[in-house]
């Protein structure tokens, strides 16, 4: 049984049937091929038939021979219904060389709707918006949500009725790959399958893709970053650190490291916003990782992880919702998000417990800075504790991750 993603169904859905290729990304195991499955089945529900649907999954033997873009053109002009809309689905596609090519040559020479799929934002390169500039619309797929982990509790878990916080203490530690779900895995075989994931998505959509030539240096970076999630830092700094370790690596190539890492959505950026001067600054930004497992799985689990950990659930959750993510800056204060859609803004506190007077004020002051009428919240781990002050919302990260905010 497959569980049906509506929210990223729906939006790709918008757009069946109009003239835009549709670029599905995210990283390696996060559902895109299931979602492509979940696409034709809705589309022959609506009336297409079988026959119309072409799909081809590059990561299968069964395809090994369409290496190019001259041999894709040629499959599918042979294989394309010449009387009826062809609905054409290439899973990881970016195997093919130069597929940019036989995909503008579709959209040109046969009736067709395009959905394309890839494991690396550098399908849009500068050769595919000069192929199909203006012509194509990008989704991003993430690991699941808190609310679809839930959902896959109650399908795979048979379970009825579910224990958020005791259940958000899973989806912490077990991370949110679908495929962790499907089964009744041990954390030791959950981290297992999540480590082979990850070395997948760093030896071909890293090393492969932008020939990175020392691997062991490039680890050594990733889990530079890892350590430091929730945490400004630099380029420079991690130029610095290895210096200090007698290990010479230059602004460029971590700069280089960087851009492979966030391409292969092991990582995300996100800048700094200043809220007074409504300005996007340009130094020390925020790394976040992909999914809290990875962390787990290539490093072990440590309590002094777990801050961070949360912080990065926000994110991810924000980025799921559709919004640009910034790190807020009042004066010398840090607002850990500053969140925008639709011209609209939410702020966020992320603390993992603030039982104590002092940590109150430090989590609350910088909110009760801003005098604008958005919305503003703490999130937090305390199950007990839940005044509001000022009208700043206070809220167990469960109950946040399920809020229609």
């Amino acid at each position: 049984m497959m569980i049906y993603r509506e929210q990223y169904i729906k939006k790709i859905l918008d757009f069946a049937n109009k003239p835009f290729i549709k670029i599905i990304t995210g990283i390696r195991r996060s559902g895109k091929s299931t979602i492509l499955k979940q696409i034709q089945e809705e589309l022959i529900n609506s009336g297409i038939e079988e026959k119309q649907i072409i799909y081809l999954n590059f990561e299968s033997f069964q395809y090994s021979e369409i290496k190019n873009a001259k041999n894709l053109y040629e499959y599918i002009s042979k294989s394309v219904n010449k009387n009826k809309r062809s609905y054409l689905f290439f899973d990881e596609i970016q195997n093919v060389e130069n597929w940019e090519k036989a995909i503008n040559s579709f959209s040109v020479d046969f009736d067709t709707d395009i959905y394309i799929t890839g494991s690396n934002s550098h399908l849009l390169s500068s050769e595919l918006a000069t192929y199909l500039s203006g012509r194509f619309v990008q989704f991003t797929i993430y690991p699941l949500s808190f609310k679809e982990y839930l959902d896959f509790r109650r399908v795979y878990g048979n379970q009825d009725k579910t224990d958020i916080y005791k259940d958000f203490l899973l989806f912490l530690r077990y991370g949110a790959f679908p495929v962790i779900h499907t089964s009744d895995y041990t954390i030791e075989q959950a981290y297992s399958i999540i480590y082979d994931i990850y070395t997948s998505v760093i030896l071909r959509d890293v090393v492969q893709r932008f020939k990175i030539r020392d691997i062991e240096l490039l680890e050594r970076v990733v889990k530079f970053i890892f350590n430091n999630i929730g945490h400004n830092f630099s380029a420079k700094r991690i130029s610095d650190y290895f210096k200090a370790q007698n290990r010479k690596l230059d602004i460029n190539t971590v700069y280089n490291y960087l851009n492979a890492l966030e391409s292969s959505y092991i990582i995300y950026r996100t800048n700094r916003y200043n809220i007074q001067g409504k300005e996007i600054l340009k130094t020390n930004e925020k790394y976040f990782i992909g999914d809290t497992s990875l962390l787990y799985a290539t490093m072990g689990y440590k309590d002094q992880f777990i801050s961070g950990m949360i912080e990065n659930l926000i994110f991810l959750e924000l980025k799921i919702r559709g919004y640009t993510v910034y790190v807020g800056k009042y004066d010398k204060l840090e607002v850990d998000f500053v969140a925008e859609k639709n011209g609209k803004k939410i702020y966020i506190q992320v603390a993992y417990k603030i039982t104590e007077k002092q940590t109150v004020e430090r989590e609350f002051k910088p909110l009760l800075k801003i005098k604008d009428n958005y919305p503003k919240y703490v999130v937090t781990m305390d199950e007990i504790w839940s005044d509001n002050i000022d009208g700043i919302e206070h809220y167990h990260i469960a109950d946040f991750l399920l809020k229609d905010f």
